[in-house]
């Protein structure tokens, strides 16, 4: 399962190791790209459209894996996403996710100059942007999560952890001082 991360650039992957992929993301925009790509591709993909902050709309123990790229920055309650992972992934299934450094939100949008602007954890309903075209043009309402509910998190719901990777893919001056991005592997 692909878990919000629709727009036909990660499943496609899967679907061309013959993997059987169906994927989850409240996205209509982000679901109509994963069609147009496995239509353009010609491979076949379930689609369903759901909100990850909610009870999954699947049985347990229904995948073998699920690849969650950076996207629980959306929700506020990511333990509960841990949760839901864990019930739907079969015995010995792999969880792939990925996510901010919660540090990355510390600083304000300057490329120049860091300066530490915001609290952690950030809480992106308390942004002080007003208009929606600049929220969007901002990365939407976002929230960062600690170490302790992202990977800590992860180890209370029941999984294990395997692997931790560290990334500096990242626009701006803070790449130059920290990775920005982390990756874990996890098996239930």
């Amino acid at each position: 399962m692909g878990l919000a991360s629709g727009g036909g650039q990660r499943c496609p992957v899967f679907a061309a190791q013959h993997a059987e992929v169906t994927v989850f993301d409240y996205s209509d925009k982000q679901l109509e790209l994963e069609k147009m790509v496995s239509a353009r591709e010609g491979y076949s993909i379930d689609l369903v459209k759901g909100d990850m902050s909610k009870t999954f709309p699947f049985e347990d123990e229904t995948f073998d894996m699920i690849f969650n790229p950076v996207s629980n920055c959306y929700i506020q309650d990511v333990e509960h996403v841990w949760q839901e992972c864990f019930r739907v992934l079969k015995k010995g299934g792999v969880l792939l996710s990925g996510f901010a450094n919660p540090a990355l939100y510390l600083f304000g949008e300057d490329e120049k100059e860091l300066q530490v602007v915001h609290k952690l954890p950030y809480d992106g309903t308390k942004s002080t942007i007003e208009n929606d075209e600049e929220l969007i043009k901002n990365g939407g309402v976002q929230f960062s999560h600690s170490l302790e509910t992202q990977i800590g998190g992860q180890l209370k719901a029941g999984f294990t952890l395997q692997a931790l990777y560290e990334d500096h893919h990242h626009k701006g001056k803070i790449t130059e001082y920290m990775p920005c991005y982390l990756a874990t592997k996890s098996i239930k």
